[in-house]
C-alpha cells in the first residue's frame, strides 16, 4: 500500500474513528491520542488489509484494541504507583531559616569570645575543629603529646560553651533579625 492510498483512508475514516474513540472513552483529548495510535497501528498492519471487506469496521476494531491496551497500561501504571512508598514530607523551610539564624548567631558569638580562651587551648581548638586535623596531627603541629591535645580540646570546648552562652545572654537581639531602617525622605 502506498502512502497516498493510506492518506486517503485516513482522510475518509479519521473523523469516524475519533467519534468512536470519544464514545468509548468520554475524553476528547484522549480520543485524539487514540486516533493517532489507531492509524499508526493500521499502518503497521497495512499488509493484512487485502482480506478486509470493510475498512471502517476494521479501523473500529483496531481502535477498540488500542483503547483496551491504553486502559490496561493506565491501570498497570496506577497499580505500580500505589506500590511506591509515599513521598517524604518536604522539610519546613522556616525551621531551616531559624536554625541557620541561630547557628550564625552562635558562630558570631563563638568568634567574639574566642580570644578569651588561653592561647594553647585556642590553637588546639582551631586546628582540630575548624581545620579538621586529627588529634595526632594537632599534636605534631603543636609539638605536644596527643593526650595533651585531648585535654586542651576538652577544656577549650567547655570554656567556649560557657563564654558563648554568656555572650548570647547579654546580646539583646538573640535570634532576631535586625529591624529595618526607616526610609529617609527622598531616598529609595
Amino acid at each position: 500500500m502506498n502512502h497516498q492510498l493510506f492518506a486517503d483512508i485516513y482522510d475518509e475514516h479519521a473523523h469516524a474513528v475519533f467519534a468512536h474513540a470519544v464514545r468509548m472513552t468520554g475524553d476528547r483529548a484522549g480520543a485524539e491520542d487514540i486516533v493517532s495510535l489507531t492509524f499508526l497501528e493500521a499502518w503497521r498492519l497495512r499488509d493484512t488489509l487485502d482480506g478486509v471487506t470493510s475498512l471502517r469496521a476494521w479501523l473500529f476494531g483496531v481502535a477498540t484494541n488500542v483503547i483496551r491496551n491504553t486502559r490496561r497500561a493506565a491501570r498497570r501504571h496506577r497499580e505500580a504507583m500505589t506500590r511506591l512508598p509515599p513521598p517524604e514530607a518536604a522539610p519546613d523551610v522556616a525551621e531551616a531559616v531559624v536554625s541557620r539564624l541561630a547557628d550564625s548567631a552562635e558562630a558570631a558569638a563563638a568568634l567574639a569570645v574566642l580570644g578569651r580562651l588561653r592561647r594553647a587551648d585556642r590553637e588546639v581548638l582551631l586546628l582540630h575543629v575548624w581545620s579538621g586535623l586529627s588529634h595526632e596531627e594537632v599534636a605534631r603541629a603543636c609539638g605536644v603529646p596527643a593526650g595533651t591535645v585531648r585535654s586542651r580540646l576538652s577544656r577549650a570546648r567547655a570554656r567556649l560553651r560557657v563564654l558563648v552562652a554568656a555572650h548570647l545572654a547579654q546580646s539583646p537581639s538573640r535570634g532576631q533579625l535586625p529591624a529595618p531602617r526607616p526610609a529617609r525622605e527622598g531616598n529609595l
